[in-house]
């Protein structure tokens, strides 16, 4: 017999600080709580786990006061460890009290299928089997490109070893990747991007194509900062994902979604509430379609679109080659003045 979410949470509560010193390593005990920056591992103070049960709570509870996020240990192990679906959080749960795993197929149970090649299934598992960024190729390939994101950026994930394959000689190979999750506006990875990296983590893969993508893009976007159902009054938008993460770079409380190409910027579906948008242009033509599009059926919508022009041939290379306090001054005549106030750093 499997042990409930519930039971398995009081079971990880009994042991409560070798959970925390498992899963939330860059944090520390003070009396009777476990303190951590938040339930991603990052170190701070800001997050407090209860260590044994009191008149306030059970043991296993916790509480982030810069978020105001709560929850238990099976939140703990899930977000800690990246993962998605209850089973394989379970799993887990299950393996670090030594419980038995429950049988792969119960009698009379069907047998999960599995999922079909560039589904949204696909890329939801493939995330699910992925790790947070945080000390991988992944953050130094970011930060090669002057990329540095908070760690509460939860799209964001890295595989050591996705497989690969050459579309033209059929040879596959497994190589690491950094691995960025499509959402819709709930928050649901309808698809992602795979961005496969050279080992040493300098560099993308030297392959033919080492970014493609999967499942159900049209609509959706590579999201960073935007915290599902909440208004998103002003944000930004593009194509590419290291255009937008160069932004958020320089503006980080600029909500910012990338759709991946121009055909999906343009048909990129706004967060209800909108009422400024900034489109992230390249130099080249190549996109001007997708702007054009997307600009018209936001003014359909009542929603002000403004472009952003970089100085170079992207965003991204503006942040290498220019730096971020270039880039934002840059930017800052771009911006509408009370944005510039509240998304740019003091000048």
């Amino acid at each position: 017999m499997t042990a409930s979410a519930s039971e398995l949470a009081r079971r990880l509560g009994d042991h409560a600080e070798a959970v925390c010193r498992e899963y939330l390593s860059n944090g520390h005990r003070s009396g009777n709580y476990w303190m951590v920056g938040d339930v991603r591992n990052t170190r701070g103070r800001s997050m407090h786990v209860r260590l044994k049960g009191n008149a306030k709570g059970p043991a296993g509870r916790w509480v982030d006061e810069a978020t105001s996020e709560f929850g238990d240990l099976l939140d703990v192990i899930r977000e800690s460890c990246g993962l998605v679906d209850f089973r394989v959080v379970a799993d887990e749960a299950r393996r670090f009290l030594s419980m038995p795993l429950p049988p792969p197929h119960a009698p009379g149970a069907r047998r999960q299928p599995a999922a079909a090649r560039g589904s949204p299934d696909a890329a939801r598992r493939l995330f699910a089997m992925s790790q947070p960024i945080a000390g991988t190729l992944a953050e130094r390939y970011l930060a090669g490109r002057g990329i540095l994101l908070s760690t509460h950026e939860r799209a964001l994930r890295f595989h050591p070893g996705c497989y690969y394959r050459d579309l033209v000689t059929g040879e596959t190979q497994t190589l690491p990747a950094l691995i960025a999750a499509v959402t819709n506006l709930d928050g649901r990875i309808t698809g992602l991007q795979r961005t496969w990296l050279d080992p040493s983590g300098q560099s993308k893969a030297q392959t033919a194509d080492p970014r493609r993508s999967l499942g159900h893009l049209l609509g959706n976007a590579i999201w960073l900062g935007h915290q599902p159902g909440m208004p998103v009054p002003v944000m930004a938008a593009g194509e590419g994902f290291e255009t937008m993460a160069s932004l958020r770079t320089v503006m980080p409380v600029l909500p910012a979604a990338a759709a991946t190409s121009a055909n999906h910027l343009a048909g990129l579906i706004l967060p209800p509430g909108c009422r400024r948008l900034y489109i992230a242009a390249d130099a080249d033509a190549a996109g001007r379609h997708g702007i054009e599009r997307l600009s018209q059926r936001a003014g359909e919508s009542g929603i002000l679109a403004l472009v952003l022009r970089p100085q170079l041939g992207d965003f991204n290379d503006d942040l290498r080659h220019l730096g971020p306090a270039h880039l934002a001054a840059w930017l800052s005549d771009q911006l509408v003045p009370d944005d510039a106030r509240l998304f740019l750093p003091p000048g």
